[in-house]
């Protein structure tokens, strides 16, 4: 009787090509005649593939990591293979898929399902270390991986180890062609993408971090904010309908204090305190940062104050953003200011006009606002202070002839 013998073969499956010209590298195992096929989670060129040697031919580091692992798959299925012809007198060659099957789910790392698990644990970190809006934050840059993998990939899964920097590149231009995000939110995205593969690294999941040679793409915004006239002009609305005399008063109340929206709504008598200077301040944690920031009342900043106290916990009416901002726009209509104004608008507004046009110094800028470190604020506001140091330099020439 003729001994039986297992054939181990990889090959690609080119009509399958993706549209990074990457085609799936498929196993097949033969056994009395018989076959049987599975892929293996690797997406290989057909440049890079030497088809009589089983192997791949690249001097990429990501590329050649993968010939160990098919040989890995291959001294697996032979494995399993002489163990059947030890123990059963009968077998096919789907016995020997099957244990390989149970035996190599538990050893390989798929990129979706990592990333879902990383997601659960950072679930647990909230109201510990994270907020529940930057755990969302977190899901969406999932959901968009797992939007792209499903479009490009078929919807199969990928083996983590396989991520290299081609596919990153990959990715953005997905993010930015199909998705049609902005760079800025491209580049949120990515980086926790890369601070999930990380974790990955951390937890000896993958030994090379596939974001090596990535650079992102800065983007820097335009700051908004209402110059003096402006400010002034918006201040002496005199608004008949209630819902924008208070809408008015929030944003004023905001461009003399630098509060952000939800730092606005949630403002209570228990944070305005008394301070060494016998003056009223506002203290406040801020969420973003999670540190303590103490602002000085200003005078027109205490006026609407005043206006809005009362026994209440909280000082100012509920309003939701979206509303807030579609009234801001009305207002900023009647004021004829020409820009495209939001709740925001007012704390750079406090930064700029209010601070950095009055010669208070860049570190005072930075407490007062609760940044994370005074670069946040000099990358923010280098342009502003500048152009305050042009002016007084024009005056002191003026001075000096």
């Amino acid at each position: 009787m003729q001994s039986k013998k297992l054939s181990v073969l990889f090959y690609l499956s080119k009509a399958k090509v993706n549209t990074r010209g990457l085609a799936p590298l498929t196993c097949r195992i033969t056994l009395d005649k018989k076959r049987k096929e599975f892929s293996t989670g690797y997406y290989v060129s057909e440049d890079n593939w030497d088809a009589s040697k089983q192997l791949i031919i690249s001097k990429s580091i990501e590329l050649k990591t993968i010939n160990s692992q098919l040989n890995q798959i291959s001294q697996l299925l032979l494995q399993h293979f002489n163990n059947l012809l030890l123990q059963k007198s009968v077998f096919d060659v789907n016995d020997v898929y099957n244990l390989y099957k149970s035996n190599s789910d538990t050893t390989v790392t798929y990129l979706l399902e990592f990333y879902f698990d990383y997601l659960k644990r950072l679930e647990k970190l909230i109201g510990v270390e994270i907020k529940k809006a930057t755990w969302k934050k977190h899901e969406n840059a999932y959901s968009n991986l797992k939007g792209y993998i499903q479009s490009t990939y078929k919807g199969n899964d990928l083996k983590i180890q396989t991520i290299d920097l081609a596919f990153v590149k990959d990715y953005e231009f997905y993010l930015k062609t199909k998705r049609k995000l902005s760079q800025a939110t491209i580049n949120k995205v990515l980086q926790r993408f890369k601070k999930m593969l990380v974790y990955a690294i951390e937890r000896n999941v993958i030994e090379h971090h596939p974001f090596i040679g990535y650079r992102f793409n800065l983007t820097k915004k335009q700051i908004v904010y209402l110059t003096t006239d402006e400010l002034k002009s918006f201040e002496n609305l005199k608004p008949v309908m209630p819902r924008l005399q208070l809408v008015k008063d929030l944003f004023v109340f905001c461009c003399y204090t630098g509060l952000a929206f939800n730092e606005m709504g949630n403002l209570s008598n228990s944070h305005i305190i008394k301070g060494f200077d016998g003056k009223y301040w506002i203290s406040i944690l801020r969420e973003k940062t999670l540190k303590n920031v103490s602002i000085p009342l200003l005078p027109k900043a205490e006026v609407i104050l005043k206006k809005y106290s009362s026994k209440e916990n909280l000082i100012f009416p509920k309003i939701s953003n979206q509303k807030f901002n579609a009234y801001i726009k009305e207002l900023s209509e009647d004021a004829l200011i020409d820009k495209v104004i939001t709740h925001h608008t007012a704390r750079k507004t406090f930064a700029s006009t209010v601070l950095l046009y009055n010669d208070v110094p860049m570190e005072i800028v930075s407490e007062l606002l609760g940044h994370s470190s005074i670069k946040v604020t000099q990358e923010s506001y280098a342009k502003l202070s500048n152009r305050k140091v042009s002016e007084t330099m024009k005056r002191l020439s003026t001075i000096l002839k």
